[in-house]
């Protein structure tokens, strides 16, 4: 019935699993759990091994680092039952019902289910704003990977591009590629909240790595405009001519932006800018040539 895929990097997912374990088992139904640290050499690892006394949870540590996408795929691999429930380590069900409400949700017309993420009301410690803010009003309302059901069979045919395996955009190829392939998805309200907030200098700084491989996915034809508003933005600029000029005053204004995002009053906004900026400073900058 059910593979519980749960990719793992420097963090305790015992909690998690608990819950998971316990959702399944009133469920009556039969599944496993799957959870893969990918080679972090954690400390959290050691009560992350506890998974394995479930006679449903298997935890398994990765000798190299895959990247999250790879990682997910070897998991899929070793997953027995004929659906697939992809949750980030760093996630928790919103409802006691999380494991029902996905099984009262499937039919045969059904093949992929987004439950949805969202964030805790409470306000973190400004340190921690700019991903907070972010998460609340951006990644509420996006489609991502990490609260996902999907039929194993198709999974496998349409896995993530193991030539991602640095962080950024990896789910945007992915769920480029289902949709072309004419795979509707299907979106119900089953929160995940996402626990695991980084310092706005560390998510910035995470940011940037994924503009990088944004730009190259783009160059090697894998990400279009229609898939992201900031190339929708880019190839607008690129038109009339404005690349240049967009990186000039990227490169101008970077430290200014940089120190209003990382403040205890950050603003989408810019950063949004900052985000275009970067991405035409990379293109026009042929920092990046090939995938």
């Amino acid at each position: 019935m059910l593979s519980v895929l749960i990719p793992v990097y420097n963090y305790n997912v015992l909690e998690l699993v608990t819950e998971l374990v316990k959702q399944c088992n009133l469920c009556g139904i039969n599944f496993e759990i799957l959870c893969q640290d990918d080679a972090s050499n954690s400390k959290e690892n050691i009560q992350n091994q506890e998974i394995n006394s479930f006679s449903n949870g298997s935890f398994f540590v990765n000798d190299t680092n895959l990247g999250r996408g790879k990682n997910i795929n070897s998991l899929a691999r070793k997953a027995k039952y004929n659906w697939l429930l992809i949750l980030d380590c760093d996630t928790f069900p919103s409802d006691n019902n999380f494991i029902q409400n996905y099984i009262s949700a499937l039919s045969e017309s059904v093949n992929i289910i987004f439950g949805g993420i969202i964030y805790e009301d409470k306000k973190p410690q400004n340190e921690k704003l700019l991903r907070w803010i972010y998460g609340k009003e951006r990644e509420t309302s996006a489609l991502l990977s990490s609260n996902l059901l999907i039929k194993k069979d198709i999974f496998l045919q349409y896995p993530f591009d193991e030539s991602i395996t640095k962080y950024g955009y990896e789910d945007l190829v992915f769920f480029a590629v289902l949709k072309k392939n004419n795979f509707n998805i299907n979106q119900i309200e089953n929160p995940t909240f996402h626990l695991n907030l980084e310092t706005s200098e560390a998510f910035l700084a995470k940011t940037k790595t994924a503009l990088e491989n944004l730009v190259l996915l783009y160059n090697s034809g894998k990400i279009s405009s229609e898939e992201s508003k900031i190339i929708k933005v880019f190839e607008l600029l690129k038109k009339v001519k404005l690349i240049r000029f967009a990186s000039y005053v990227f490169k101008k204004n970077q430290i200014k932006i940089e120190r209003n995002l990382i403040s205890e009053k950050p603003s989408l906004f810019l950063f949004d800018i900052y985000k275009l900026g970067y991405f035409c400073f990379l293109h026009s900058s042929k920092i990046l040539n090939s995938y």
